[in-house]
């Protein structure tokens, strides 16, 4: 009695356990999905305007260097246009136009100079004493005689220390000149230094081969970092900037960047700021909300403990629900056992059957010699015989039930135009409860006729349209049904634009009791049983599914058993007396036939009664003894069981076919081999008959398949 007591109290404090963990993660994740999807537009939205502040604020500064470079050039153009170049020929003129420059622009021009093409300055002002400097070996100096107009990048040159110049080419006496000027270094880097923001917000200039042409606030790289290393780890914007980040000192921890290109993209700017100072406002933002959240998730462990005796309940009446749905699971599982027994049964019947039907038959075709055709109970006999097939015919009957029940045969086999089964299910579907959803059909008239059961294919679609509608129930939509001819089959799509199945899900959702719906909703049968149907034809269903956009569904029923059967049932020729004269010699002619067949009792009695018909039969019991047969003798016609012993069916016709390939083969099956007797279709048979089989109808088809 304690145990009894004691058991109650560890099952408790287990699903306690359990229970505080579960409410704990359902009733945090939505406010940390909440909170998360919030933080982040607020940081995406935060991060954009940011950098569009930075891009506009150094496009600003871009454009006001550039007007500042620009602006010296054209000043230096207008005073060499203005003033005549010959007259610049003069020291005394060019040091009064300079000093007129320095009046105007402050002491942003040092110098100036006239250099000729072998790269002596043979006129010079300024307060440095450079008359017949030589400069034929400064970097700047081919790269500016070649060019009308020229800026260089800084460097130290003569005067040791930095500065860059401006030129303009003239001629004097068919002979290239440069006039020439210096920039103050001061001057130029004030219009970088402006641009800072902040403690950490500063910019600077790079050349193409990555060196500062502005003096840098600090060590801002800890590794070399080139014009052409910017461009490539930046991420182009659509005003043709370029924003990034690296890693800086440890000190500076991450700096994020803006950069544009000027002076013909052959500088950059650069502005660069520490990734914690310029989002401040962001950090602070995110550090309140995990306050929030922290609040926020101690109230709920307060109400968790409040209604937690009401959670036990409701987990203790799911238990409930969980174990009936176990109880309906071990009945589906009898009922399957139940049906796999069926199918054994009935096929164990059929071969008997099969033996008792040709045996009386056998019989009926003694009783029609001549000694015994006016024995007194002739009648009597005939009728018992006719008795005999009849009850044979039933068993087959009972036997196709049972193996429809099992699923091992197709109930109701017919020729059906695709088309109106479609018709019919979008008719009789219950739109009046889906006010937001609707149908569209698209079908393609020329369609063929295929075989299958309109039941099944019937439940099929309205399986797929159900489903489909289920998924537009809540926001409503389209589904689009559609129909048309491929190569070798019909192709029916079935799609809507609705939520769609995660990439998860679409790998199971064929599965027996897979579903996505609520309890009570739906059962997980309906695309299984639709995969089922459509293997049992031997077509395909395929599935095609993006979330938030639709899902796909492409079903191809084959045409082959179409094509073949309406072959089949077409003459050989359009003339009756051809086909008469045809069908006159095939009776005459002696067939040779090769019976396969591992049941010995129906191959004898099947054997003599063939063989009362004008047919010289061959009886084999395996595949390895009708393959040795067939390589003595060329037959006409074989009939081949699928199950047997030793071979499978399906190979011995397949080594048919490849040893001699004129030889008609019909396959002689039972039901359990029905869908392995359409495969064998695909393998050149011409064609299936189920056990037990009548006599004339085998005969006939013996006959059609050797005047094929």
């Amino acid at each position: 009695m304690v145990e009894d007591k004691q058991k109650p109290t560890q099952y408790d404090r287990s699903f306690v356990i359990n229970t505080v963990l579960i409410v704990a993660v359902v009733s945090f994740l939505p406010l940390l999905v909440v909170s998360g999807i919030i933080l982040d537009q607020f940081g995406v939205s935060y991060n954009e305007k940011l950098y569009a502040h930075l891009e506009e604020m150094v496009h600003k500064h871009t454009q006001d260097i550039d007007g500042f470079l620009n602006e010296r050039l054209h000043t230096l153009q207008f005073l060499s246009d203005s003033c005549g170049f010959e007259n610049l020929l003069d020291e005394s003129i060019l040091q009064s136009k300079l000093s007129l420059l320095q009046q105007n622009f402050g002491a942003v021009f040092e110098d100036l100079g006239i250099i000729n093409e072998a790269g002596v300055q043979e006129f010079y002002a300024g307060r440095l004493k450079l008359e017949k400097a030589q400069y034929s070996h400064a970097p700047w100096f081919p790269e500016a005689i070649e060019r009308q107009y020229y800026i260089s990048d800084v460097f130290l040159g003569l005067r040791s220390s930095p500065h860059f110049i401006v030129s303009v080419k003239r001629f004097h006496q068919d002979r290239p000149y440069l006039l020439r000027a210096t920039i103050n270094f001061e001057a130029f880097n004030s219009l970088a230094e402006n641009l800072r923001i902040g403690k950490t917000g500063s910019a600077f200039i790079l050349n193409k081969k990555g060196e500062f042409q502005t003096k840098p606030q600090y060590d801002l790289l800890p590794s070399k970092k080139s014009y052409p290393d910017f461009i490539k780890a930046a991420k182009k914007t659509k005003n043709k900037m370029y924003t990034g980040e690296f890693k800086g000192t440890a000190e500076q921890g991450s700096l994020i960047y803006v950069a544009a290109l000027l002076k013909n993209e052959n500088w950059m700017l650069v502005y660069h700021q520490g990734r914690t100072e310029a989002f401040a406002d962001l950090i602070r933002t995110q550090i309140t909300a995990v306050v929030m959240i922290s609040i926020g998730g101690a109230l709920i462990v307060m109400m968790m403990l409040i209604f937690f005796h009401q959670v036990i309940s409701r987990f203790a009446e799911a238990d409930r629900e969980k174990e009936m749905m176990n109880r309906q699971i071990v009945e589906s599982g009898k009922l399957a056992s139940v049906g796999e027994l069926a199918a054994g049964i009935a096929h164990e019947i059929n071969n008997p059957v099969a033996i008792m039907v040709q045996e009386a038959g056998w019989i009926e075709d003694l009783l029609g010699e001549e000694e015994l055709k006016h024995s007194k109970n002739l009648e009597e006999f005939m009728r018992a015989l006719k008795q005999v097939n009849t009850q044979g015919q039933r068993c087959k009957e009972i036997t196709h039930k049972l193996l429809s029940f099992a699923r091992k045969t197709s109930p109701d086999i017919e020729k059906l135009q695709i088309n109106d089964s479609i018709a019919e299910v979008v008719a009789i579907t219950n739109m009046a409860t889906y006010t937001k959803c609707s149908i569209h059909t698209n079908l393609d008239e020329r369609l063929p006729l295929i075989y299958g059961s309109q039941a099944e294919i019937q439940q099929v679609f309205l399986n797929l349209i159900n489903n489909a509608l289920h998924a537009l129930e809540k926001d409503g939509g389209q589904i689009d049904i559609t129909s048309r001819l491929e190569a070798d089959c019909v192709l029916i799509i079935v799609e809507d634009d609705g939520p769609g199945i995660p990439a998860a899900n679409l790998t199971r959702i064929f599965d027996p009791f897979f579903t996505t719906k609520p309890v009570g909703k739906g059962s997980g049968l309906g695309l299984s049983i639709c995969f089922g149907i459509i293997k049992k034809m031997g077509g395909e269903i395929d599935v095609h599914s993006i979330v938030d956009e639709g899902t796909r569904f492409e079903i191809r029923f084959p045409l082959k058993n179409y094509m073949d059967s309406t072959a089949a049932t077409l003459p050989i020729a359009t003339d009756p007396g051809l086909i008469k004269h045809e069908r006159d010699y095939v009776e005459k002619r002696k067939i040779k036939l090769l019976l396969v067949d591992d049941e010995k009792s129906f191959v004898n009695v099947l054997s003599k009664r063939l063989g009362r018909r004008n047919i010289d039969v061959t009886t084999t019991f395996s595949g390895s003894e009708a393959i040795q047969a067939l390589r003595r003798v060329d037959f006409d016609v074989a009939v081949l069981d699928l199950k047997m012993e030793d071979m499978d069916g399906l190979e011995v016709l397949k080594i048919f076919k490849k040893m001699y390939a004129k030889m008609e083969v019909i396959i002689l099956s039972g039901h359990e081999s029905e869908q392995a007797a359409r495969e064998g279709m695909k393998y050149g048979a011409f064609e299936y008959l189920s056990k037990p089989c009548d006599i004339e109808k085998l005969i006939a088809t013996i006959r059609k398949s050797v005047s094929h």
